[in-house]
């Protein structure tokens, strides 16, 4: 593979409840709400797409294809320019270019735009695919929502084995078998949750979903404003194994300056990778 153009898009603002306690207390006048930090990749395999943020049905029907606390919590702005579809359509391709969708797992928030790309294969770990059906735990009846994937019949289903990358284990290639494009397991957040490494010129782009969700949590001294830490020990199916994962991140993100380590939901990280300079 060539080295791709990358494209960081937004596929969902939201502006959470109790938004003030998501951000540092010296920060706060300039918040302006999470993104879904989403990865539009142009491959010789045809378009990438890590993550797809919320869909155009979750857009147009809002609340009941979304659920009542997912939409009451979290807020979403549900603009249907933020849809997928509608940026790959704005860079002047066509849905059917999207061959593949990798997700880092299958929350609301990140598998809402599958059922907008009907010739994709979906690239998952297998423990994740398992648990969005089964939905076993209490904290797995809401965030995953059949609906915005069920019609979809084309899936890469992956098992937690392969070779070590950067101080991980069971790293997979995907996309037949590129090496530039790699899913690496970080679970915790979810039961098959990955973070998305890709190739590029400068070394790697590791898309690590929601693994983190603050940059300061990747920083050599770690800080979490409190309530996002608060979120993530209430939605967590393993805060021990969470917790593990996210050092070995921080570790990855201090130590080796050819990897870009950024998570799905903060807007700071969104608007450097994007160019949008700080917001």
């Amino acid at each position: 593979m060539s080295a791709p153009k990358i494209h960081h898009l937004n596929c969902a603002s939201m502006h959470p409840l109790a938004g003030f306690t998501l951000e540092h207390r010296g920060q706060a006048r300039d918040y302006a709400g999470l993104v879904c930090h989403c990865l539009l990749i142009e491959t010789d395999a045809g378009l990438v797409l890590v993550d797809t943020g919320l869909g155009s049905a979750d857009v147009a029907q809002g609340r009941p294809r979304l659920g009542a606390m997912f939409s009451h919590v979290v807020r979403p702005a549900l603009r249907p320019e933020e849809t997928a579809r509608h940026q790959v359509e704005a860079l002047g391709f066509s849905p059917d270019d999207v061959r593949h969708i990798v997700l880092t797992h299958l929350d609301v928030d990140h598998a809402g735009g599958i059922g907008d790309f009907p010739n994709a294969r979906v690239h998952v770990l297998a423990a994740e695919h398992a648990a969005a059906k089964a939905r076993r735990h209490v904290k797995e009846r809401d965030r995953y929502r059949p609906a915005q994937w069920q019609g979809h019949d084309d899936w890469q289903l992956y098992d937690a084995t392969g070779e070590a990358w950067h101080g991980f284990d069971a790293v997979r290639a995907v996309i037949d078998n590129d090496p530039d494009i790699l899913l690496v397991p970080v679970t915790g957040h979810t039961r098959g949750h990955a973070a998305i490494a890709v190739r590029h010129n400068q070394g790697w782009l590791l898309h690590a979903g929601d693994a983190y969700f603050h940059r300061d949590e990747m920083a050599a001294k770690p800080c979490c404003p409190f309530g996002l830490r608060l979120f993530q020990a209430a939605v967590g199916v393993d805060n021990t194994d969470r917790r593990r994962n996210q050092a070995r991140l921080r570790e990855l993100a201090v130590g080796h300056a050819d990897v870009n380590v950024f998570c799905s939901h903060d807007p700071v990280e969104f608007a450097r990778a994007s160019g949008q300079g700080h917001r």
